[in-house]
């Protein structure tokens, strides 16, 4: 199996045509996105892997150094989703706190008044108040009855 050093001219035209289509993409704002995910850092890293010049390979410092960054980007957002888990419980918790007690909702320009009768469980808890549920998120105020 013979391996080549270097991309052929064909196989540039390729990687800069779907780098100019990316770029555009992204200038157009259907594909916009601040931080690379997971799997662009993998496909970055195979990427490298698989053009890498066979005569002078990428030196295990950079490699170790880009395996931690995937390792970190892998437990950040593994922490992400466990921090949105908890304030959803969070959340339901206060909910379920505010059970029989009096509330003020807001709801566009209007403010309600009421006892908190019954809460839905989920990641958007919701109030029965005055016979109509309202999200968690539309309480300004509980009052001790």
């Amino acid at each position: 199996m013979e391996l080549q050093a270097t991309l052929s001219s064909q196989e540039q035209a390729e990687l800069t045509q779907w780098v100019k289509e990316h770029n555009s993409k992204i200038n157009q704002g259907k594909n916009l996105q601040q931080n690379l995910g997971k799997d662009d850092f993998l496909k970055i890293l195979i990427t490298q892997l698989s053009y890498q010049d066979p005569t002078a390979p990428m030196e295990d410092k950079e490699f170790i150094a880009q395996m931690a960054q995937f390792s970190t980007l892998d437990q950040m957002t593994s922490m992400a989703t466990d921090f949105s888990r908890l304030a959803a419980l969070v959340a339901g918790s206060e909910a379920t706190g505010a059970l029989g007690k009096s509330v003020e909702i807001v709801q566009g320009d209007s403010v309600i008044q009421g006892t908190v009768k019954a809460v839905t469980r989920g990641d958007n808890p919701e109030v029965l108040v005055q016979g109509s549920y309202y999200s968690w998120n539309q309480v300004t105020k509980v009052f001790e009855e």
